[in-house]
C-alpha cells in the first residue's frame, strides 16, 4: 500500500472515484494501516494514526468513548494547545463528564418541541431563497441556495440582529476554508490568522447578545442556554462562544454540504429524481438518508487511545491515535452493497454520515434533515427543471466535504 498515504496533501487532491478506490483497498486488508504524519505548519505533528476505514471498525470505536477518547481533539492534526486558552474547549473535544454536562444543557434546543417549532420558519426561509433564486437567477448553488438556508434557521434559532446577518455569513466562510488542507507555510499563516479573527469576532457578538439575554431573555436559543434549566445548568461565557462556534460551522457544513452536493446527485442520476418526485412524501426521507451517506459531509475524525486495546486484531496502545473515515465506512460494501450507486431506496440506517452511534452522534442531525427535506420540497416543486451545470469546485480538504460553487440552471 506505498502508493496510498492518507496523511499527505497528494491523496486528498485526487478524484473522487481514485480516493474510493483506495479506500476500497484498505476495507480489503486485514488490519487497519498506520500513517505516519508529516509536520504541518502551525499544528501539532504526531507520530501518525491507524486508519480505521471499516464500518465495523469506525462503529466499535464511537461506541465505546471511554478508550478511544475525544480528547485532546478529534481534528487531524491536532491543533496547538493555545488554541483552547483562546477560545475555550469544544463540546466535540471534550469526553465525559465535562462533554455530558455541555450536552445536557444543549440538548433541550434541539428537542422535537423545539424543532417543530422551527418548520414554519425554516419554510419561509427556503419560500424566501427560492424567490431570489428566480429573481436573480440562477449562478452558483452553494451561494444562492446551500449556503444561505443553515446559516438562517441558526441565526433565527439564536435570534441574531438582522444587522449581524452579513457578518456571520463571512465568518463562517473564513472558518469553513481553513479546515481545508494548506499547501503551503505562508497561506498556512494567512488563514489562521484568518480564521482566529473570525472565530473570536463569532464569540464576542454571541457573549454580548448572552449578557443581554441574561438580564432581559427572549425565548431564543441564547436566551436558553444562558439560563438556568431546572438543574440549574447554565453555559459560561467561554462554553457559549465555544458553542455558538461549533454550531455555525458544524452545524451548518452538514447541511450546505449534503444539499449542494444532492443538486449534482439528482442530476446525474435523473431516474433517481424521477423516483423521488413520483411520490415526494414516501421518498425523501429515505433520499436524504442516502444523500448524507453517499456525501459523508464531514470525512474524519481522530481519536485518541487511553488504555491497551486489541481491534479486530491489531493491538492499540496507550496513546495511540485512530483516525474515523467516515465516507469509507459508508462505502463498506458488506453493509451497503454497490455502495457508489445513488439509490434512495436504499436501508441507509447504518450510515455514520452523522458520525457513528455514541456520545458524539451529532447532535444537530434532525434539524439537517429537516432542512434538507424542506428545501428539496420547496426547490423541485416551484423549479421542477432545476439541476446541476457542469462538475462542482470542491474544497481541497481531508475534513470538511465542501463544495465551493456549484453551477445551475432551472
Amino acid at each position: 500500500m506505498d502508493d496510498i498515504d492518507l496523511a499527505d496533501l497528494d491523496f486528498w487532491r485526487k478524484p473522487l472515484k481514485e480516493r474510493n478506490e483506495a479506500f476500497a483497498r484498505l476495507r480489503g486488508l486485514e488490519l487497519p494501516v498506520f500513517f505516519p504524519e508529516k509536520k504541518v505548519p502551525l499544528l501539532r505533528s504526531g507520530k501518525g494514526f491507524y486508519a480505521l476505514v471499516r464500518h465495523a471498525d469506525v462503529i466499535e470505536a464511537s461506541r465505546n468513548a471511554k478508550v478511544f477518547s475525544s480528547e485532546p481533539a478529534v481534528t487531524n492534526p491536532e491543533p496547538p494547545g493555545w488554541v483552547k486558552q483562546v477560545f475555550g474547549e469544544s463540546m466535540v473535544n471534550m469526553d465525559d463528564p465535562r462533554h455530558a454536562r455541555l450536552r445536557r444543557i444543549v440538548t433541550r434546543s434541539f428537542s422535537p418541541k423545539m424543532l417543530a417549532n422551527l418548520q414554519s420558519d425554516i419554510e419561509a426561509a427556503c419560500a424566501g431563497i427560492v424567490d431570489d433564486v428566480v429573481r436573480h437567477g440562477p449562478r452558483d448553488f452553494v451561494s444562492q441556495v446551500a449556503a444561505r438556508l443553515p446559516i438562517h434557521v441558526i441565526c433565527d434559532m439564536l435570534d441574531i440582529p438582522q444587522e449581524l446577518r452579513a457578518k456571520v455569513h463571512q465568518h463562517v466562510d473564513i472558518s469553513t476554508a481553513y479546515t481545508g488542507v494548506r499547501p503551503s507555510l505562508a497561506r498556512s499563516v494567512q488563514m489562521a490568522g484568518q480564521n482566529m479573527l473570525a472565530l473570536l469576532a463569532l464569540q464576542r457578538m454571541v457573549i454580548k447578545l448572552g449578557h443581554e439575554r441574561v438580564a432581559d431573555p427572549k425565548g431564543d436559543l441564547v436566551s436558553l442556554l444562558v439560563n438556568a434549566n431546572p438543574d440549574g445548568e447554565k453555559l459560561a461565557d467561554k462554553e457559549l462562544g465555544s458553542f455558538f462556534a461549533l454550531l455555525l460551522v458544524a452545524g451548518n457544513e452538514t447541511a450546505r454540504n449534503t444539499m449542494a452536493h444532492g443538486i449534482k446527485l439528482l442530476t446525474d442520476n435523473p431516474a433517481q429524481r424521477e423516483l423521488l418526485m413520483s411520490d415526494f412524501d414516501a421518498h425523501i426521507n429515505g433520499a436524504v438518508e442516502e444523500m448524507v451517506r453517499y456525501v459523508s459531509p464531514i470525512m474524519q475524525f481522530r481519536r485518541t487511545v487511553t488504555e491497551d486495546y486489541t481491534l479486530r486484531g491489531l493491538e492499540l496502545k496507550k496513546g495511540d491515535k485512530v483516525v474515523l473515515f467516515y465516507g469509507s465506512a459508508n462505502r463498506d460494501e458488506s453493509v451497503f452493497p454497490d455502495p457508489d450507486t445513488f439509490d434512495i431506496t436504499r436501508d441507509t440506517k447504518p450510515h455514520v454520515g452523522f458520525g457513528g452511534p455514541g456520545p458524539h452522534f451529532c447532535l444537530g442531525a434532525n434539524l439537517a434533515r429537516q432542512e434538507l427535506r424542506t428545501m428539496f420540497r420547496e426547490l423541485l416543486t416551484r423549479l421542477p427543471g432545476i439541476r446541476a451545470v457542469g462538475e462542482p469546485e470542491l474544497l481541497l480538504s481531508n475534513f470538511d466535504n465542501s463544495v465551493r460553487s456549484q453551477a445551475f440552471t432551472f
